[in-house]
């Protein structure tokens, strides 16, 4: 097997910030030195340490990840935590912009009975959330499009990542993001507020009485956001522990 000290002095030379934590992961999902050798050059090469490992860790979940499906990242745990308050067991559950779907499978780990219902525009996407909620309903289409029409006025929280990063902004990500994951997972127009606007603005017709609705953003773009819930009421969740911003808006 190739040695940590190997490993680690890889993953540094590749500029990797973190190469001992990603060197004891690598390690520990090598079977053989092949396997190991295999990995560190994926990742040397540049590609997500999550796609390499095919899993990312979030909120102490372990969640499928494939190339091409955008990664969770740590500052949306704070959108799961705040959709986790907001959903009662049996609640009624719609994640829109799902991705791998993490953000709906820790309201399942951590919430009695809910009936979960996700969307992704990405087929790709799709496929992995239905690894990471087997038991649920995943479609493939454009938001609220896909959603079954009794859904209609009966859901209890939505809760949507969807893309923030204004268009002219994505060249100014990391390759890993602009590069690994899709386009269409980070590109949130002009401002980066086409999407969310969209998620907001609609929410009305299918949220249930006292419903919530659930958009991660960013600080700058919140007052915008918060402008566009129209019959909600709306307020801006920030924390400093996940560096995230939330636009939380109910009936």
């Amino acid at each position: 097997m190739i040695s940590r000290s190997t490993v680690v002095a890889r993953l540094r030379a590749a500029g990797c910030v973190f190469a001992e934590d990603e060197a004891r992961l690598l390690i520990g999902a090598a079977s053989t030195s092949e396997d190991l050798a295999a990995l560190v050059d994926r990742r040397v090469a540049g590609l997500p340490l999550e796609h390499v490992l095919g899993w990312a860790e979030f909120c102490g979940l372990r969640i499928a990840v494939a190339p091409g499906v955008f990664v969770p990242r740590r500052r949306t745990e704070f959108l799961a935590r705040q959709a986790i308050k907001r959903t009662r067991p049996g609640a009624v559950v719609v994640e829109l912009c799902c991705g791998t779907g993490a953000i709906g499978a820790v309201v399942l780990s951590t919430v009695d009975s809910v009936e979960l219902h996700a969307v992704d525009i990405e087929p790709a996407a799709v496929a992995c959330a239905r690894r990471n909620l087997p038991n649920s309903q995943v479609y493939e289409g454009d938001l609220y499009q896909p959603l079954p029409e009794p859904l209609r006025g009966r859901v209890d929280v939505i809760v949507a990542n969807a893309p923030y990063v204004p268009t002219d902004e994505i060249a100014l990500m990391p390759p890993e993001a602009r590069l690994y994951e899709p386009q269409v997972a980070l590109d949130g127009g002009p401002d980066g507020l086409d999407i969310a606007r969209r998620v907001i603005g609609a929410a009305p017709e299918w949220l249930a009485e006292a419903g919530h609705v659930l958009v991660e953003t960013s600080r700058r773009q919140a007052p915008q956001l918060i402008g566009e819930a129209s019959g909600l009421r709306a307020r801006v969740l920030h924390s400093g522990k996940f560096a995230a911003t939330v636009v939380a808006a109910s009936r």
